[in-house]
This record gives structure tokens, C-alpha cells and sequence, in this order.
């Protein structure tokens, strides 16, 4: 049986839960704060419209963000920083070459001292680190669904503080 959610042998077993509502995907992005930590690479996957800003917002609300949250669709990246930890919320659906990323300078980004959130990963190609956990949106007939796998050691770590 294949799905879009099919686990690999390297990662854990898919946690897949319903969303209703903009209000419950807010909800979300705050239990999902709660877990991140230095050094993660998170890809969320979904057609546009599906909830990714949105989940995006509720973990930077839940870390203290007081401000707008909005795409970074035409800039690329939106940057928000509390205390020493840097998180960057990253938008490549604009995209038409994995080349851009490469020609932005966004490799310096990733690195122990941040979370790099990034929306539209494939248009980057293989040239973006490995996602440590993948937040997959998917429509339903109730609203949405969204499932939570991790695909590094430190993914899996993060998940079981679930």
C-alpha cells in the first residue's frame, strides 16, 4: 500500500491528525513549538492555502512573537529572533530553478543555532539540508489533515517529546 504518507524504513511512523479549522491549526503550531529546539530543518508540504503560514504563526506566537506573521512568498525568508536562537520561515514556491537557492545565500542559514522552517521545499531541490521532521497538509471533506513525520535521528528525538 503507497500513500503520500508512506514511512520509510530511516523514519518514524507517521503521526497524522485532524485540523478543522484555522483556529485548531493555530493550536497545533503551538504544541509543535514546544518541541523544536537549535539545529532543526522542518519542510512543510501542501498545496497553497492548506494552512502552512498559519502553522507557522501559531509556533512563532507560542515562542513569544508578538508581531505580523506573513509569506515570505516574495522575499524568500522572514527572520525572527528571540534571544540567541534565530528562526528562519522560508517561502521558495517562487522558485523556478533549485540554482536560486544556491544564489540567494540562504546555506549559511541552516546551521546549530537555528530553525529553519521552509515552505515549498522541492523547488529547492536536493540542495537544501534534509528535513529533520515534515509537516505534510492535505485537504480533506472535514477541513484538513496534516501529518507529522521525523527523517533524522534529531526528528525523531524532537516527536517522541510529543
Amino acid at each position: 500500500m503507497h500513500s503520500s504518507f508512506h514511512s520509510h524504513s530511516n523514519k518514524s511512523q507517521p503521526l497524522i491528525l485532524p485540523l478543522a479549522d484555522e483556529t485548531a491549526t493555530l493550536a497545533l503550531g503551538e504544541k509543535i513549538a514546544k518541541i523544536l529546539r537549535p539545529g532543526l530543518v522542518i519542510f512543510l508540504r501542501g498545496d497553497l492555502g492548506a494552512g502552512k503560514t498559519t502553522l507557522t504563526r501559531g509556533i512563532l506566537r507560542a515562542m513569544g512573537h508578538q508581531g505580523k506573521v506573513k509569506s515570505p512568498t516574495y522575499n524568500l525568508v522572514e527572520i525572527y529572533k528571540f534571544s540567541r536562537l534565530y528562526l528562519y520561515h522560508f517561502d521558495f514556491y517562487r522558485f523556478d530553478d533549485p540554482l536560486e537557492w544556491e544564489e540567494a545565500g540562504f546555506r549559511d542559514y541552516f546551521n546549530a543555532d537555528t530553525i529553519c522552517i521552509i515552505e515549498w521545499p522541492e523547488k529547492a531541490g536536493k540542495l537544501i539540508p534534509e528535513a529533520d521532521i515534515t509537516i505534510s497538509f492535505q485537504f480533506t471533506q472535514l477541513g484538513r489533515e496534516i501529518c507529522i513525520q521525523a527523517g533524522t535521528e534529531t526528528g525523531k528525538q524532537c516527536l517522541q517529546h510529543w
